[in-house]
């Protein structure tokens, strides 16, 4: 079940069990092994999300994101040489005016997404908003703030983190994570609309075959649809 979002207006402590901080630890060591095979390749990666927050459950991804939209190649290349093994290779759209990118299925909760094309910056700000963390500040053990899908800033803490809704300080939720008032405004009308409308899915998801590229698949994407070719031509791929 989705998590809806949360308008109370005060200040929550929530303090780890040593379970909690056991769980983050597996979920850093198991991110870390993708981002240090990536780093191999000279390929930077963040992982995002509670990951990088700290505010994780066993249920949570891991989610390693490539900024740069790389060589499809490279990235596979670096994967196979970590034998980390795929389980399914996408390329997903959320919206008609989005960015297209690639998806990378490791297992189970695992997977690294990366940009097809050239991210605007509100669409590179959204992992800064939901809070991101470098190779280097997961093996510093550092955690991040950053914003849950319930509109809750999650600051941490030495004891696990403090939460407050982002409704209505957007302008000082911005300053604090470093990414523009439109992001954040971005975010609360997207996730506030989707309490009340439900889930509405991707524009367009796409599942490679075995043989298939990443680049491949968005040269044909873009023959066939018009939205595709427009998001490619607005900042150029």
């Amino acid at each position: 079940m989705a998590k809806k979002p949360i308008k109370r207006p005060e200040r929550v402590e929530v303090v780890y069990s040593e379970k909690r901080w056991k769980t983050l630890e597996e979920l850093r060591t198991k991110a870390a092994e993708i981002m240090e095979a990536l780093e191999k390749a000279r390929l930077f990666s963040v992982v995002h999300g509670s990951i990088a927050r700290g505010d994780v459950s066993p249920k949570s991804d891991i989610d390693v994101f490539v900024p740069d939209p790389p060589s499809s190649f490279l990235l596979e290349t670096a994967l196979e040489n970590a034998r980390l093994s795929t389980s399914r290779r996408l390329v997903v759209q959320a919206t008609p005016s989005y960015a297209m990118k690639g998806y990378i299925e490791i297992g189970e909760q695992r997977g690294v997404s990366f940009p097809l094309m050239k991210l605007r910056p509100t669409e590179r700000d959204f992992y800064g908003f939901g809070g991101e963390a470098a190779l280097q500040a997961l093996k510093q053990r550092q955690r991040v703030p950053g914003v849950d899908k319930r509109l809750m800033l999650i600051e941490p803490t030495e004891r696990g983190h403090v939460e407050s809704t982002i409704v209505g300080r957007e302008d000082s939720v911005a300053s604090l994570l470093g990414v523009s008032v439109e992001t954040v405004l971005d975010r609360v009308h997207a996730l506030l609309r989707r309490d009340e409308v439900g889930r509405t899915g991707v524009f367009l998801e796409r599942e490679l075959g075995p043989h298939e590229t990443f680049e491949m698949v968005l040269k044909q994407l873009a023959e066939q649809n018009p939205a595709v070719r427009r998001r490619l031509r607005l900042l150029g791929k």
